[in-house]
């Protein structure tokens, strides 16, 4: 397994020395939501040269029991590139999704199928993850994982993937798979969480490494 032999902080996490853990994901940062507006992680190209470009191949953030202050809303996510500010690189996605209602007293079918309207083609707005239309009941919210790949790559485009599963504000069971790229060869140095509109009441999100094999 590889070894972290440099001491750097990201997000105040200090990681020094230490063998990767077996699974080799390393929790990097923790943000948690208290009537936040948005949730962002920084410096993620700050320290590319040694810790981050040498030993992460993948940044994974997992989303837990994001909750809005605003019933019926998108959860998302938007990057800063290294020297870029605002949140608004170009994003091409897919999106797929599924929904299930909860006591099925509307009559739907369980339904899978395309989603034209989170998805975006060279678009520069948020990308809706997670699930589209969240409740805001006080036992409904979303949760999923976000993947960027070699976000520290000064090559290639950034691709990324997303799986989440969250309660409609009409008691649908919602899952959402998205996938894309966002269109920029500069690293990827910050990325930003929000609902569309309205703060994030409660939620947690968990930034890892995903450490080279």
């Amino acid at each position: 397994m590889p070894t972290l032999t440099n001491m750097e902080k990201v997000n105040g996490i200090v990681i020094s020395g230490a063998s990767a853990p077996t699974d080799r994901h390393i929790l990097l940062g923790t943000q948690t939501a208290s009537s936040s507006a948005t949730l962002s992680f920084s410096g993620l190209n700050s320290h590319r040269s040694d810790v981050l470009r040498s030993s992460f191949d993948e940044l994974e953030f997992r989303f837990m029991n994001m909750h809005p202050a605003t019933d019926d809303k998108d959860f998302m996510f938007q990057v800063n590139a290294a020297g870029a500010s605002g949140f608004n690189e170009t994003i091409t996605s897919a999106v797929t999704r599924a929904y299930h209602e909860e006591d099925e007293s509307g009559g739907d079918t369980p339904t899978l199928h395309y989603a034209s309207n989170p998805d975006q083609a060279q678009g520069t707005a948020y990308q809706t993850i997670g699930m589209d239309g969240v409740g805001n009941d006080n036992d409904q919210s979303t949760s999923g994982i976000l993947t960027l790949y070699a976000p520290s790559s000064t090559t290639y485009v950034k691709h990324f993937t997303s799986t989440g599963n969250g309660i409609h504000a009409s008691n649908y069971s919602i899952t959402l798979h998205v996938a894309g790229y966002i269109n920029t060869t500069a690293a990827i140095d910050e990325i930003s969480f929000k609902f569309e509109s309205g703060n994030i009441d409660a939620g947690v999100i968990k930034m890892y490494g995903i450490a080279k094999a």
